[in-house]
């Protein structure tokens, strides 16, 4: 079983929803960053459950404790960087029923397939977003060192359900529309870190409430993540399999509940002639730029020097307390089964700093192992 990624950056995860601890164990970092650990709280912060309505209510520290992988100042020594996380709030029993009676929607089925009855079902095991904690630690500290770098990653919550927020402002490469991404990105960094993550007060107001009354009503409802990257130099990255594009995707098919990825105009290039769909170049202080970005950031798998956008689509959470139809494993005879436990109604708005995290991690590889000409 595979847990790890990355080429010149290797991270691991490990651990299970209930088990006594999850953490990661991040490879090729390079030696001499300060890791400021208040501020990778604050980001992990972000992610933690039991912090808001529209969250589980499972309430966890998530209070990452680094083991290895520092000097005695606090900076990066070159060695593997290993962190656990405590988990301190489980309640296994309410996931009884489920060995036998796997969740519609969840990998208890497919995990019951592999390993038949050794697989760990308590808050889905292996399979939870509770893993995607160790995750954020990794990311957080990648975001550290690629914001020396000059390279600011932020996401929101670009919908829920029906309700839709305003998009970054970068597939325009002009003035006005950078200085817009730059409040944006500005106005998202200011958020403090239980507010919901989106670029409209108003947005915020509509989707959180969309998420009480599907949570009243014992369902769930899916959403849209956008993200950006703005600063990575072009030249980051290699071709075909090797590309930015394959590096985030590889990570983000990892999250639980994503169900697709786009980046730049995406799926709407379908429509598009090339005349309209193809960025332009110009000549921009002396250097070569797309005047557009429909690319997303990125040609050929390399990285244009534009933002790096992208957008994923998570699914409506598939742990609700409505009767749904299952089988008795055991039995092998129709059932039902009413979920209990503690489950976020929508995840999208935890899946922000995720995505921040997924495409830190993912861009730091790909500068590391790619480098531009220049750079190396």
């Amino acid at each position: 079983m595979s847990s790890s990624f990355g080429t010149t950056l290797r991270v691991q995860v490990f651990g299970q929803s209930h088990s006594k601890a999850i953490g990661c164990v991040v490879e090729g970092l390079p030696a001499g960053y300060a890791i400021d650990m208040d501020r990778l709280q604050s980001f992990m912060d972000r992610r933690a459950p039991g912090r808001t309505a529209w969250s589980t209510p499972r309430r966890e520290a998530d209070a990452p404790h680094i083991v290895s992988g520092l000097n005695g100042r606090g900076q990066t020594c070159g060695t593997p960087l290993a962190a656990i996380i405590e988990n301190t709030n489980t309640r296994s029993a309410d996931y009884g029923d489920m060995r036998r009676k796997p969740r519609p929607g969840h990998a208890d089925f497919a995990a019951w397939a592999k390993w038949g009855d050794w697989h760990d079902v308590s808050g889905g095991g292996h399979f939870s977003a509770r893993l995607t904690a160790p995750l954020c630690v990794a990311g957080g500290i990648a975001l550290q060192v690629l914001t020396s770098r000059g390279v600011r990653i932020r996401a929101h919550v670009a919908q829920v359900g029906s309700e839709h927020d305003e998009r970054f402002d970068a597939l325009d490469m002009g003035p006005r529309a950078q200085s817009h991404l730059r409040e944006q990105l500005d106005y998202l960094e200011a958020l403090p870190t239980d507010a919901f993550p989106t670029l409209s007060e108003s947005a915020a107001t509509r989707m959180a409430r969309l998420i009480d009354e599907t949570r009243r009503d014992l369902d769930s409802i899916g959403g849209v993540v956008e993200c950006v990257a703005t600063g990575l130099p072009a030249g980051v990255g290699g071709p075909r399999y090797d590309g930015i594009q394959g590096a985030i995707a590889r990570i983000v098919f990892g999250i639980p509940a994503v169900k697709g990825l786009e980046f730049g105009r995406g799926f709407e290039v379908a429509s598009l002639t090339g005349s309209a769909n193809n960025d332009p170049f110009r000549v921009v202080d002396g250097m070569c730029e797309p005047a557009t970005n429909n690319a997303g950031g990125s040609l050929g798998g390399i990285s244009s020097g534009a933002p790096v956008l992208w957008r994923m689509a998570v699914k409506p959470t598939p742990s609700i307390a409505r009767a749904q139809d299952t089988v008795d494993l055991a039995t092998m005879t129709p059932s039902t089964l009413e979920v209990r436990g503690r489950h976020d109604p929508c995840v999208a708005a935890r899946a922000v700093p995720i995505a921040e995290a997924a495409t830190a991690l993912a861009l730091l590889d790909s500068w590391l192992t790619f480098p531009p000409s220049d750079w190396r």
